[in-house]
């Protein structure tokens, strides 16, 4: 029987040096991509049980001298005891711009859902950044704005690794929704206020108890450092690297908290979400441009996830980021409530340009519906934000009633062929 506390993490030193971005509180990063042509698969490595668990010491400092951070010391109290934490204020200059013109240029639009797609353009705004819906009973793409950046090579997942994280972690029998993981002391967490609250330390133990090559197996499982879609021109390939990240530099801990030297594209995240949204078939993502590739259009399923059994344990972290008082996410509601949401934000940045990431599916009355916004440029672009624009596209969407039930149109011509009384 699996021990309620798995995990043990002691901090050696109480006067520990966290680095803002590292707190359990925060989910900020910055990340450099690795680069690389085409994924390759690793032997699958053996499942770790939980009793072969080890205690693990999270070395979380030495980032902060590489960002640009200024730090104190401040005490507080956890769980009753005073202890002394480094507190770092981040001075980070961003040099890139959060606003751009003429996105939708270039973009090819036969085929897309036209109320989808005037949606998304209008809660994008002039924000530099990208908006996608998919159909995730198909995996057919409703929409995609500013195609160019939609299909790029991606860019550091930030915290939204950390769905993929959370669904390996049930997979390997490790974790349940309301398992108590120890992060040091008396402080423990659970993955549903660890997914909704998106707190690093969590995922840091978490990616460490597994260990690279499982993380890595499941990764790619998942459809990351491969093409999400179908025969899509322009689509490039994210990255998913075949060696840990350096221990000096975090290790598979980093890795798995801000998705550090990974690359995503919002097409892989959207398909991993439409996954979850379907109950655990991973399809290509189309996007049909012609006559011919609209009339004839059939979903094609990648592979089908060992996901079914663990869906219910994340369904609550990914809501909770939208309804908690504290979730990550909870901009969106600013905006809309008329139907559950379910999702992650990502907040990180590189070389002076800042990302962020939304990804969620709607359960709407008429069936699911999965978006992903992908923001960059400066300090303005973050998670929360996509995901307050999130919500200002399902208002839109709603206030267009593409959620209403679609009542057939009966003609004579269908009543005297015997088409009508459906």
């Amino acid at each position: 029987m699996m021990s309620a506390r798995i995990f043990a993490v002691p901090l050696i030193l109480l006067a520990c040096s966290v680095s803002g971005a590292q707190t359990a509180a925060s989910s900020q990063g910055a990340a450099k991509p690795a680069a690389r042509a085409a994924a390759t698969k690793a032997p699958v490595p053996a499942k770790k049980s939980p009793a072969a668990v080890a205690t693990y010491h999270v070395a979380v400092a030495g980032h902060a001298a590489a960002k640009g951070v200024a730090s104190g010391a401040k005490s507080t109290a956890v769980a009753g005891r005073r202890v002394v934490v480094a507190v770092h204020h981040y001075a980070e200059r961003f040099t890139a711009s959060s606003f751009a013109d003429n996105l939708t240029e270039g973009d090819v639009v036969t085929g897309e859902d036209p109320v989808v797609r005037e949606a998304a353009i209008e809660a994008l705004g002039n924000m530099n950044g990208t908006a996608l819906a998919i159909d995730p009973s198909s995996g057919r793409i409703l929409a995609m704005v500013n195609q160019k950046l939609a299909l790029s090579s991606g860019a550091e997942p930030c915290s939204t690794i950390k769905v993929a994280v959370a669904l390996a972690g049930l997979q390997e029998g490790l974790i349940k929704a309301d398992t108590p993981v120890n992060l040091g002391g008396h402080y423990s967490l659970d993955l549903t206020h660890a997914l909704a609250k998106s707190v690093n330390l969590y995922f840091e133990v978490l990616g460490r108890a597994m260990g690279f090559e499982r993380v890595k197996h499941y990764a790619n499982e998942f459809g990351l450092g491969e093409l999400a879609g179908y025969n899509i021109p322009g689509e490039q390939l994210g990255v998913y690297p075949d060696t840990e990240l350096p221990e000096a530099q975090g290790g598979v801990g980093r890795m798995c908290s801000f998705g550090e030297s990974i690359s995503m594209t919002p097409l892989q995240l959207g398909a991993l979400v439409s996954a979850i949204a379907n109950g655990g078939t991973l399809y290509y993502l189309q996007h049909p441009t012609t006559p011919e590739a609209i009339a004839t259009f059939e979903p094609k399923v990648k592979r089908l996830l060992d996901i079914q059994n663990v869906i219910p344990e994340i369904l609550p972290g990914m809501q909770g980021a939208v309804n908690f008082s504290n979730g990550t996410a909870r901009s969106l509601r600013a905006n809309f409530a008329q139907f559950p949401v379910f999702g992650k934000t990502g907040t990180c940045s590189n070389n002076g340009t800042r990302y962020g990431w939304f990804v969620s599916y709607g359960d709407s009355p008429t069936g699911r519906i999965v978006t992903v916004i992908f923001l960059e440029g400066g300090r303005e672009m973050f998670g929360p934000k996509a995901a307050e624009l999130t919500g200002e596209f399902y208002r839109a969407m709603y206030e267009h009633n593409y959620f209403e039930p679609k009542t057939p149109v009966t003609t004579a011509s269908t009543m005297m062929q015997g088409g009508g009384g459906r």
